[in-house]
């Protein structure tokens, strides 16, 4: 059965990848991202999740003109800092970047979700969670869709609706790869912590999504899916 999914930061790493595999299985993807992407497989929205009023004026319109079947808040961003240097400002955007689009577009899509009596929300968490020096308002966040996704699994176990959560490792997306190139410092960091010895690809990523929005995974609800080579057991050997 083809079925429509809305999925944030959609235009690029993971977001793009599950967008195009999506459209592969023959569903519809509509995208929203703050950058274009010429060769979306779906509708894509440019909209500046970041400003509250964009967002929900975007949502809306969203809502209105397609029958959304799902959610995947993947929308993020990451202020890097060390303890000293947080400042309120960063905490605060970086929360509200986080989280503000997760739960504006999980409330445009769940009263026609509750009508047919079938949806599914998945959250983007992050390694990040379990711990990880300068992330202290990033981590946060990402540990805050870990609890929205186990109270709305709760909250709404008997509609029909799923709600579960993923949290990617190392994933080798463009973003990492121009702050972290082969060879550099970072790379040896973030490899030295995942016991498979290599970064995650987006397409395995948005694998374990794709599941987690099909009938396949009907049962499952208020789970959180760490995805990271092994790196949330605990660091490589070697």
């Amino acid at each position: 059965m083809s079925r429509t999914f809305l999925i944030t930061g959609a235009s690029k790493g993971i977001g793009l990848a599950l967008s195009t595999r999506l459209a592969a299985a023959g569903h519809h993807v509509v995208g929203i991202a703050r950058t274009p992407q010429a060769k979306f497989p779906g509708t894509l929205l440019t909209v500046d999740l970041s400003d509250d009023h964009a967002m929900r004026s975007a949502l809306d319109d969203i809502a209105q003109r397609f029958q959304l079947d799902g959610v995947v808040n993947n929308v993020g961003l990451v202020r890097p800092a060390s303890l000293a240097d947080v400042t309120l400002s960063a905490l605060d955007e970086v929360m509200r970047v986080n989280l503000h689009p997760a739960l504006a577009a999980a409330q445009a899509a769940l009263p026609g979700m509750k009508t047919r009596g079938w949806g599914r929300i998945v959250n983007l968490s992050s390694l990040t969670v379990l711990g990880m020096p300068q992330r202290t308002a990033y981590a946060a966040a990402k540990a805050a869709l870990v609890s929205f996704t186990r109270s709305w699994g709760f909250e709404l176990a008997d509609t029909g609706i799923t709600v579960n959560a993923v949290a990617p490792g190392p994933t080798e997306t463009e973003l990492f790869r121009a702050n972290n190139p082969v060879g550099s410092e970072g790379e040896r960091r973030y490899l030295s912590g995942v016991p498979m010895g290599r970064f995650g690809k987006p397409d395995e990523i948005a694998s374990t999504i794709a599941f987690l929005l099909s009938d396949d995974a009907g049962f499952m609800t208020g789970q959180t899916l760490h995805v990271d080579g092994g790196a949330s057991l605990g660091r490589a050997a070697f």
